[in-house]
């Protein structure tokens, strides 16, 4: 693998993959970059099923390695609700604040000790001839009652979120400790000591 197609439009995403991955002699491109601005509809029931969506059409696009992640949060007592529609369920077009304020409201009866939920993220990697490989990593924590720390762009929830063990929710961390405990952190470094397996 000398190329790897990061199945994104998101400039942060990709600056995360591209720090990942140096020192590997493997070049990160995003899916603009490499000619790719379709967007695929994102219509799977599972994070894995989304996640393979994206990195097939893009390594069916441009003949490379490709790259997609899908990730979202799942809360205990919605049974598991948002999942696949974290960024969506508020309504297509939500902003962060009505995203907060909907999942707040969603909850507004639910105790303390009862608000347990979890995040989830799989990035899948998809081969030129067609090879599909999924790495999967999962936090535990709770949603907190009040919004806490300074709201990151498009990552709503890291200011209800509150992992398992801390007294901090992932807006009150710098973004080197939220990137180590992280989902998203968790399934890219599966997919880093991969990659350097090949």
């Amino acid at each position: 693998m000398k190329r790897l197609i990061f199945a994104t439009h998101n400039s942060g995403k990709l600056i995360e993959m591209r720090q990942l991955l140096h020192g590997t002699q493997i070049e990160v491109s995003s899916a603009d970059e490499a000619g790719v601005t379709e967007d695929v509809i994102e219509d799977g029931v599972t994070f894995s099923e989304n996640a393979l969506k994206k990195a097939r059409f893009v390594a069916e696009q441009t003949g490379d390695w490709a790259v997609a992640d899908d990730s979202g949060i799942m809360i205990d007592a919605l049974d598991g609700r948002p999942g696949v529609y974290t960024a969506r369920w508020a309504g297509e077009g939500a902003s962060d604040d009505e995203l907060i304020a909907h999942t707040l409201e969603e909850l507004k009866d639910v105790k303390e000790d009862r608000r347990g939920a979890s995040f989830h993220c799989v990035a899948a990697l998809v081969s030129p001839e067609g090879k599909e490989f999924t790495f999967e990593g999962v936090v535990k924590g709770q949603v907190v009652e009040v919004p806490r720390g300074v709201n990151r762009a498009k990552l709503p929830y890291d200011v209800l979120f509150q992992p398992t063990g801390f007294n901090l929710t992932f807006a009150q961390m710098s973004d080197e400790q939220k990137n180590h405990l992280s989902h998203r952190g968790l399934a890219f470094e599966k997919l880093k000591a991969f990659v350097r397996s090949l």
